[in-house]
């Protein structure tokens, strides 16, 4: 089912799955907002980066969408934006430091419509670094990264969070070095839940419904209160 479209910048959380334009630092983001099954609903809200958009990634994703369906199915709202000059989004690549202005910007976003909301990010590959690089200064709830591309950028300069944190990470990853991952988690002086997944690609090729359940199964007991009617 596709999302319904909705004008730029609405000014409540849509209670459907929906499409809209957000303003960003570049210029507009596309963005699509998704609710949890109101029976399970939490008082939180998850947004969601994608890989780099210079090699294809868009928030449309395999990896992305089965994150935010574990997500969803766990009770969160969700948020999916592609980045700067992705998609319908305006702007150009700008190597990540753009990208997580644009970051900012959907959070502020959310933030606005949905003040008392628990604010939860998740990125995979790309994405994940642009949402650890800004997780304190966003003050992040919690964290979900998958496949973090360790040496490919400057982990080693980014401040961990303390939120709760789950770092998914495939062993047989064939962009993302997966002993890199490892080693730079054991540099972190509070480290995250750790899933290492054995013959597992970089995009979870016939392992997606595993990471799904990795995820549903790592958030658990963070989970924000059920939402209040």
């Amino acid at each position: 089912m596709n999302p319904t479209v909705l004008p730029d910048d609405p000014a409540s959380f849509p209670d459907l799955s929906a499409s809209f334009m957000l303003r960003g630092p570049a210029g507009k983001l596309e963005t699509i907002s998704d609710i949890a099954e109101p029976a399970g609903a939490r008082a939180g809200v998850v947004v969601l980066c994608h890989p780099h958009p210079q090699q294809g990634g868009t928030m449309h994703n395999k990896v992305v969408t089965m994150a935010e369906r574990a997500l969803r199915e766990s009770g969160l709202d969700t948020v999916r934006f592609n980045f700067r000059g992705t998609g319908a989004s305006t702007g150009e690549y700008d190597d990540g430091n753009g990208e997580g202005d644009d970051l900012a910007a959907v959070v502020d976003w959310v933030r606005r419509v949905r003040p008392h909301d628990a604010l939860w990010l998740a990125g995979f590959s790309f994405g994940s670094y642009v949402s650890i690089r800004n997780a304190v200064r966003l003050h992040a709830d919690a964290l979900i990264s998958i496949a973090p591309p360790v040496r490919r950028w400057a982990f080693e300069t980014i401040v961990a969070p303390a939120c709760p944190w789950l770092v998914v990470q495939g062993e047989a990853d064939e962009v993302v070095e997966p002993q890199a991952v490892f080693d730079w988690i054991e540099t972190l002086e509070r480290q995250p839940e750790l899933v290492r997944m054995p013959d597992t690609s970089h995009f979870f090729h016939r392992r997606l419904m595993d990471l799904r359940g990795a995820i549903k199964h790592g958030v658990r007991g963070w989970l924000p209160p059920l939402r209040q009617p």
